[in-house]
């Protein structure tokens, strides 16, 4: 079955090219999610004020790779213990998001993150939120380190 999951951490470009690599997963979309404009642009959303991160909508064939696989590949390709920011990439629009779309994602992210951090001694910031809408990003984004 082919299935939707949604992760924002850092740079999408890089997040989208690492998803890529993952076996079971069809595409990977470079976008924005978590705020509150509707059809953002990169502009606006890197103004900060749009309340958005940089996220990537992954699809996958789940009969290949689980929701958890994902999310805990998730939590360790970036430092979920930076707040606003990966890297030198710095800002709102950077932030470290898991999103979910039911109750059982909901506990598989935070079971994860939980166990995470728990061998960790800085606190993970990676916010663990409902999925609501994504907005694809510009064409230029999309599948930008392969281009």
């Amino acid at each position: 079955m082919i299935k939707n999951a949604y992760f924002a951490a850092g740079c999408f470009w890089s997040v989208e090219n690492k998803f890529q690599n993952l076996d079971g997963v069809i595409e990977a979309i470079s976008g924005y999610s978590a705020g509150n404009t509707l059809n953002p642009s990169y502009k606006q959303v890197c103004q900060g004020n749009t309340g958005h991160a940089e996220t990537v909508k992954v699809i996958y064939n789940n009969q290949k790779v689980s929701f958890s696989s994902l999310s805990e590949f998730f939590f360790h390709m970036h430092n979920p213990c930076q707040i606003n920011g990966q890297g030198p990439n710095i800002g709102t629009n950077y932030r470290s998001i898991a999103f979910y779309e039911t109750i059982d994602e909901f506990e598989i992210l935070k079971n994860i993150k939980n166990e995470i951090q728990n061998s960790l001694k800085a606190k993970i910031v990676t916010e663990i939120l409902p999925f609501k809408k994504f907005y694809e990003a510009e064409d230029y984004h999309q599948n930008y380190y392969n281009k």
